[in-house]
């Protein structure tokens, strides 16, 4: 009987979706794993990846042009979530390799965590919780007013999927909804700032969404801080580099604005140890996007993409 060659994927990382999912990835693909290899990734791709077609990567396993001509067969790089910063796409298109993200899975769950944060960071939910558990209600008595959300001006940076998503969210808390994009959406009645400096300005909250590119890093700079003011609060689900990670900390420190509820950090898994002390601090390990129903539907969509292109059908989320 003749065996069934499995199609070839080459993962890199591996991507935490990967590790989830791997039985059911090896019962379609043959994975080609140079993270559990003792040769160095150049030399394992140019022993094994000469055949290669398809790829899978992460927000943390770069896809660089000199690792595109160690793939003289790849036509397909897909990453296991929405961001393609890692990837370099003009090479990609300047070879004709499609690149495939995950769709609009994770939106609607970063956005519930953005609102999460926001209200956690405002009505003082983890610091109250660690004045409980350290015993400190009984000694000390009441505990610090927290603020409210209804009726707050809320700037949005970035109104693609996930910013659209918060956006909806906090109308329905009475917020008012500024934004920043890229250009003005017609299909929308909230006001639109082109200058983040002068969003901040008339915001009291920046929610941060919009993907990291070389326009965007440390968009989130000194001078859009001070526009914020000591009294503004900054969330931030979009990506870590998109704010100066160090005028941040000087700014929070100084007490120069009012807290942060950050899921993402320009060096991780390093976070600024300055902030563990702050109670107007609430940091998370960028989780955003990671529920258990999520994941399945993002696994759904990467398999469905891997199916059409070794069909030579469409692809379901190209980039």
């Amino acid at each position: 009987m003749d065996i069934v060659k499995l199609p070839e994927l080459l993962v890199l990382g591996p991507p935490i979706l990967f590790k989830v999912y791997e039985r059911e990835f090896s019962t379609k693909f043959h994975i080609l794993k140079p993270y559990e290899s003792p040769l160095r990734t150049e030399i394992y791709l140019q022993t094994h990846g000469q055949s290669v077609r398809a790829l899978l990567c992460y927000g943390k396993s770069p896809v660089t042009a000199q690792m595109l001509r160690l793939l003289p067969s790849l036509q397909l790089v897909m990453t296991a979530g929405t961001g393609v910063n890692q990837i370099d796409l003009p090479e990609c298109r300047r070879l004709g390799i499609s690149v495939v993200n995950t769709g609009d899975v994770f939106s609607e769950d970063t956005a519930d965590y953005a609102v999460g944060l926001l209200i956690d960071v405002l009505r003082k939910i983890s610091a109250g919780d660690r004045h409980v558990r350290r015993g400190a209600w009984p000694v000390h008595g009441d505990f610090s007013l927290g603020v409210k959300l209804g009726g707050k001006q809320v700037g949005i940076v970035g109104l693609g999927n996930i910013g659209s998503k918060v956006a909806r969210r906090l109308e329905a808390f009475g917020c008012i909804i500024s934004y920043n994009s890229r250009t003005k959406k017609s299909s929308v009645l909230y006001n639109f700032y082109p200058n983040v400096c002068e969003l901040a300005l008339n915001s009291n909250i920046l929610v941060i969404c919009c993907s990291l590119t070389e326009q965007t890093r440390h968009l989130i700079n000194k001078d859009v801080m001070t526009a914020l003011g000591k009294d503004g609060i900054i969330v931030n689900v979009g990506r870590g580099p998109i704010i100066d990670e160090s005028e941040l900390v000087k700014f929070l420190v100084e007490g120069e604005i009012a807290g942060v509820g950050l899921d993402v950090f320009e060096n991780e898994p390093s976070v600024p140890r300055e902030l563990f002390g702050l109670d107007n601090v609430v940091i998370t390990p960028h989780r955003a996007a990671f529920t258990q129903e999520a994941f399945f539907e993002a696994f759904k969509v990467l398999v469905a993409n891997l199916e059409a292109f070794f069909s030579n059908k469409p692809l379901i989320t190209p980039v």
